[in-house]
C-alpha cells in the first residue's frame, strides 16, 4: 500500500497529539513546528514518510498551501526529502541535520518565554503610549528598514537590534538591559536551526504591524501584534529545540 493510499483511509484513532489543529494566527510557524515535533519525538523516524499534504492539512486544520510551504522550508533546511513515484512522498532525512544545542530545560524555557512576553509586549505598549520625537520615530523606521533588506547572515543580528530599539522607544531605560539579556537567551536557541525564508516573511509582516501600531499611538494593537509575533517565534523554537 502506498503512502497516499494508507493515509486516504479514515484516521480517527491513535493519532499522536502532534497531529492536531494549529492556531490560525500563526499557521505556518505552528505547522513547521508540528512537523519538526513529529520528527523529534519519533512519531516519524528518519527514512520514514510523513502523511501526504492533504492528510496533514486536514489534521492541522490549515490549507494545503501552508503545508506545502512548510514542507518546502524544511526540505530546503535538510530535514525532509521528496521522492517521486507510486511509493514516493515526503520522507524524513536520514541522517538528520546535526543540532549542537541541548534542548532547553522546561522550567528555563518557560521562564525565558514568559519573561520575553512580559518585557517585549510591555515595551511595545509603552512605546505606543508615548509621544515620540521625530528623531525617535526615524530611528525605529531605520531599524525596521535595515531588517527588511538584511541578508540571511545578518538577519538575526538586525532583528535583535529592532527589538532593542522598540525597548528603547518605550522610554523606560532600565527595560533595555532586561530585554537584551532575555534576547541573548532566546538567540542561543534560534541559532540552533536554520533561517526559514517564509518564516522570515511572516515575521516581517508582524514587524510591520508592530511598528505601525506603535507609531500610530495604539497601545492595545501594538501589544497584541508583539504577542502574536513572539508566539510564532516561540512555536518555532519549541519545534526545533524545545
Amino acid at each position: 500500500m502506498s503512502v497516499n493510499e494508507r493515509w486516504a483511509q479514515p484516521q480517527t484513532a491513535g493519532i499522536p497529539t502532534v497531529y492536531r489543529p494549529v492556531r490560525r494566527s500563526n499557521a505556518l510557524e505552528d505547522t513547521l513546528a508540528r512537523i519538526v515535533q513529529t520528527i523529534r519525538v519519533g512519531v516519524v523516524a528518519p527514512g520514514e514518510a510523513l502523511p501526504p499534504e492533504r492528510a496533514l492539512a486536514e489534521l492541522y486544520g490549515v490549507s494545503r498551501d501552508t503545508v506545502r510551504t512548510a514542507i518546502k522550508e524544511l526540505s530546503d533546511a535538510g530535514f525532509l526529502v521528496a521522492r517521486r513515484g507510486r511509493y514516493g512522498g515526503t520522507f524524513v532525512a536520514d541522517p538528520l541535520p546535526r543540532q549542537e544545542l541541548t534542548p532547553p530545560d522546561t522550567a528555563a524555557a518557560a521562564d525565558t518565554f514568559g519573561m520575553r512576553r512580559v518585557l517585549e509586549a510591555g515595551a511595545a505598549r509603552a512605546a505606543a503610549a508615548r509621544t515620540m520625537t521625530a528623531a525617535e520615530r526615524d530611528a525605529l523606521w531605520h531599524r525596521r528598514a535595515a531588517v527588511v533588506i538584511a541578508s540571511l547572515t545578518e538577519y538575526r543580528r538586525l532583528d535583535s537590534l529592532l527589538h532593542l530599539a522598540i525597548a528603547e522607544a518605550s522610554g523606560i531605560p532600565s527595560l533595555v538591559p532586561l530585554v537584551t539579556e532575555n534576547r541573548a537567551r532566546v538567540n542561543a536557541w534560534l541559532d540552533a536551526f536554520p533561517l526559514l525564508p517564509r518564516a522570515i516573511e511572516h515575521s516581517e509582516t508582524h514587524h510591520e504591524q508592530i511598528l505601525q501600531a506603535i507609531l500610530a499611538g495604539r497601545p492595545d494593537a501594538a501589544e497584541a501584534a508583539m504577542l502574536e509575533h513572539l508566539a510564532a517565534s516561540e512555536s518555532l523554537i519549541r519545534g526545533f529545540v524545545g
